[in-house]
C-alpha cells in the first residue's frame, strides 16, 4: 500500500511540474503579444530603442529631425510598427562586395 501511495505522488509531482512550466510558457507568449489596434500594432519608444538599439535621445532626434513617424498622446510617443519597418527598408543599403 505504501508504494501506491509514493507512486501516486511522483505522479502528481510530475504532472504539477508539466503545469508549472505550461504556466511560464503561456505568460511569456502574453507578455510579448499585445492586442492589435486597427490592425496595426504600436510601441513606445522604450520598446522601439531597445529593438533598433538606438538611445531614446537618438529616437527624440529623429522625431524632430522629421526621420521617423509617430503620435504623441500627452507625453506618450507610439510609433507604428510599419512605420519602423518601412523606415528600416527605406534605410536599407545591399552590400557592394560578393562574397567570390
Amino acid at each position: 500500500m505504501s508504494e501506491l501511495r509514493t507512486d501516486s505522488r511522483e505522479w502528481v509531482h510530475r504532472i504539477m511540474g508539466s503545469l508549472d512550466r505550461m504556466l511560464v510558457g503561456i505568460e511569456n507568449l502574453a507578455v510579448g503579444n499585445r492586442p492589435v489596434l486597427g490592425g496595426e500594432r504600436y510601441l513606445t519608444d522604450k520598446e522601439v530603442s531597445a529593438q533598433l538599439k538606438l538611445s531614446r535621445r537618438t529616437l527624440q532626434d529623429y522625431r524632430n529631425e522629421g526621420r521617423i513617424s509617430y503620435y504623441q498622446l500627452g507625453g506618450k510617443i507610439l510609433y507604428r510598427e510599419s512605420d519602423i519597418e518601412k523606415m528600416l527598408q527605406e534605410n536599407y543599403r545591399e552590400a557592394y562586395m560578393s562574397s567570390k
